[in-house]
């Protein structure tokens, strides 16, 4: 009877470690994050995205092709919350959320704004989940060489707009 009450002891503790080992997850590749500010003209920006690491690979270029449709972030498309209008470039986006997507290019990006928003950012087959039909807004960004080596992907808000930052890159679009 001792024999059958300490194997079921130790079975029992067996089996819960590895329930509890099975249970405990890793950190995210590519956590959410967000960036909140307010512009110049009052309008509070909340932007919520998955922020990716460089993790040694060539961004630009390589694992963000130029010239392809990105859901500018990791995981789900991401979205930008405005509580008023603003201007971007004098097009108009009135209040609202909004799924971003950019076009990378060497020289220039281009950045649409979609109405659709809570959809993944890519599909299964690896191209994007942007409806061209839902884009209520089309502009140009500037891009610049970064002052310094961001390994995660980091949007900033502050009075000027809205800056992506990656890798050796700083994406920067006014808004007003």
């Amino acid at each position: 009877m001792k024999k059958l009450t300490f194997i079921t002891t130790i079975l029992t503790v067996l089996c819960l470690s590895i329930l509890s080992a099975n249970g405990q997850s890793t950190p995210p590749a590519s956590p959410s994050a967000e960036a909140v500010g307010v512009l110049a003209s009052g309008t509070n920006v909340k932007i919520s995205y998955s922020s990716p690491s460089v993790k040694g690979r060539k961004i630009w270029g390589d694992l963000v092709p130029f010239d392809k449709v990105w859901r500018a972030g990791a995981n789900n498309a991401t979205q930008i919350e405005i509580d008023k209008d603003i201007k971007i470039h004098n097009k108009v986006l009135t209040a609202g959320k909004y799924s971003i997507y950019m076009v990378p290019g060497e020289t220039g990006w281009v950045v649409l704004f979609s109405s659709q928003t809570g959809q993944a950012g890519m599909n299964h087959d690896g191209t994007t989940t942007l409806d061209n039909s839902k884009v209520v807004l089309r502009t140009i960004a500037d891009s610049k060489k970064s002052k310094a080596f961001n390994e995660r992907l980091v949007y900033n808000i502050s009075e000027k707009g809205m800056t992506l930052s990656w890798e050796n890159l700083d994406i920067i679009l006014p808004m007003k």
